[in-house]
């Protein structure tokens, strides 16, 4: 065994371009259109029969994304959406499933430590950053709508 730990940095970069394995880049971005596609036509499929159903547009785009988000869930907790995202990559993570998961999988994870410290506590570690700059941003982008059109 080579002992010697002082390699240069292209010869450290040689060294991980032999070792490591080549990403299929082109069956990631197949599978992750193919899915998330999927994903898109279901909520248009729902969509589309709360409609054909006579409910109001937008009462039906309000139990599509529901619908969405408790599949997601469900999937999630049936520990089915990480095999998906394994396989689809990005596809899986079309925003709001994705969101969905981001939140129920911590919620699954800590629910052992109990539904206060375990499960209310950890639930929003991954989906809270995205909520406060999310929140934030459209805090100050509405400000500065309101300044440009009703200020100046």
């Amino acid at each position: 065994m080579n002992t010697n730990l002082n390699i240069s940095n292209s010869e450290y970069d040689d060294l991980i371009s032999q070792k490591a394995q080549k990403s299929p880049i082109l069956r990631n971005v197949i599978a992750a259109f193919i899915v998330g596609g999927l994903i898109c036509v279901l909520g248009q499929f729902i969509n589309n029969k709360m409609l054909n159903l006579g409910i109001d547009k937008e009462t039906a785009s309000t139990i599509t994304s529901i619908s969405l988000i408790f599949l997601a869930a469900l999937l999630t907790s049936l520990n089915l959406f990480s095999r998906i995202g394994r396989f689809a990559g990005t596809g899986a993570t079309v925003p709001i499933t994705g969101f969905s998961n981001s939140i129920v999988a911590p919620a699954i994870e800590y629910k052992s430590e109990g539904y206060i410290l375990g499960l209310g506590a950890n639930m929003f570690k991954v989906a809270g950053p995205v909520l406060v700059y999310g929140i934030s941003t459209s805090v100050i982008l509405g400000f500065v709508y309101y300044l440009l059109n009703y200020v100046f």
